[in-house]
């Protein structure tokens, strides 16, 4: 299968198959061949053709070797490149899960009571860690936190994430940019976002599907969704 450009540490790794597509690369299923554990590798295709996607690589990276948490994908290894000249595409090698919780949710539909609320410990766990280090994700939304055949759950992809410092004011203006409106409060489709209540509502929207079997309420820009929620 060809995956892996001249990467000398790519022969540590056997590729099993392609399990994720986006717009910034591709994910595999591999074996490390050292110690016979599965993984997921994310490819990232010239990373340093825009400015702003080799930003975004290089928040998650950072902060993902950073923060440790049972309920945080895991960043195992970088491949790093021959040469620098040769760096255009990059290797990050995390834990591989089964699936995503978009997945679990379209595919059963009668989650208990018991699932719901474990889904909702391990959220709020993981939530708690990353706020207390003063970090904010600003893309939660099912397909971004993975699940295991056990429930586990695990949060991942922090590229449009952001750390504040120690003493910030109440509301941090930041890039009104978003990749899913759907699941974001409206403070955050604004230009600002309130630490206190955006994580809240993105939560509320994630887990209510699941229990009430539809969402919430639908809107096509995040003005129409303050008139639906101060209706």
């Amino acid at each position: 299968m060809e995956f892996f450009t001249e990467y000398g540490e790519a022969s540590q790794y056997q590729i099993e198959e392609i399990i994720g597509k986006g717009s910034f690369g591709v994910v595999a299923a591999a074996v490390d061949t050292q110690t016979g554990e599965r993984v997921a590798i994310k490819k990232i295709h010239d990373m340093f053709e825009h400015a702003s996607n080799g930003t975004r690589i290089l928040r998650e990276i950072k902060l993902l070797r950073l923060l440790r948490h049972p309920n945080i994908v895991e960043t195992k290894h970088i491949l790093l490149p021959p040469a620098r000249r040769e760096f255009r595409d990059i290797y990050v090698v995390f834990e591989l899960m089964e699936s995503d919780l978009q997945k679990v949710i379209q595919a059963n539909e009668n989650l208990t009571a018991g699932h719901h609320r474990f889904f909702l410990y391990q959220l709020l766990h993981a939530l708690k860690y990353i706020h207390a280090a003063n970090v904010f994700h600003r893309d939660l939304k099912p397909s971004n936190i993975l699940v295991n055949s056990n429930c586990k759950l695990k949060i991942c992809d922090f590229g449009l994430a952001r750390a504040s410092r120690d003493d910030p004011p109440l509301a941090i203006f930041w890039t009104d940019y978003v990749a899913t409106r759907w699941y974001r409060a409206p403070e955050l489709c604004g230009s600002f976002f309130s630490k206190v209540f955006g994580s809240s509502h993105t939560f509320g929207r994630i887990l209510f599907p699941p229990i009430r079997s539809h969402m919430p309420y639908t809107y096509k820009v995040w003005q129409d969704s303050l008139r639906l929620q101060f209706r």
